[in-house]
């Protein structure tokens, strides 16, 4: 499968980042540190823990609608656990919708969302790394994973 070039994000926020540290070593300390780049202005994590596709399709279709609205300006995570983990998994053992794992594909691949898996679900289902898509990541504890977002400034999405 052909890589896909990074969204336009990350390259201007690396470009930001290399400009900021030349500009930092070029000027004296100054009075107020600035604030970090905490990425795009936009920041959303979405709860994905049912494994029924018409669920499924109502959150893949969000997702892609605030894509749409906001392209490069936002920043998607979603995070999986419970039932709705299968979608994530190379061989679910609850029916997917191959669709659907080619849709998170492409939003991966193609638009930097992420996608997170429970590794306390995994842990019960059984499930190691190996057994997940190869862009999932995975957290110890999904719940905890979304407060941590949260407490970066991302919205919350559940349904």
């Amino acid at each position: 499968m052909s890589s896909s070039p990074l969204p336009r994000r990350h390259l201007l926020t690396a470009m930001a980042a290399a400009t900021a540290g030349a500009a930092t070593t070029a000027q004296a300390a100054p009075a107020k540190p600035m604030p970090a780049d905490d990425g795009p202005p936009h920041k959303i994590v979405y709860q994905l823990n049912h494994f029924e596709p018409e669920y499924q399709e109502a959150v893949l279709n969000s997702i892609g609608a605030v894509l749409k609205k906001y392209v490069d300006d936002v920043s998607i995570v979603v995070v999986a656990w419970g039932p709705g983990i299968h979608l994530l998994a190379k061989k679910p053992k609850r029916a997917v919708a191959p669709l659907h794992q080619q849709r998170i594909r492409s939003m991966s691949e193609s638009y930097g969302v992420t996608f997170i898996a429970c590794g306390n679900t995994m842990h019960t289902i059984g499930w190691e790394k190996a057994d997940m898509l190869d862009f999932v990541k995975i957290e110890a504890v999904g719940a905890a994973a979304v407060m941590e977002l949260q407490e970066k400034g991302y919205a919350y999405i559940a349904w």
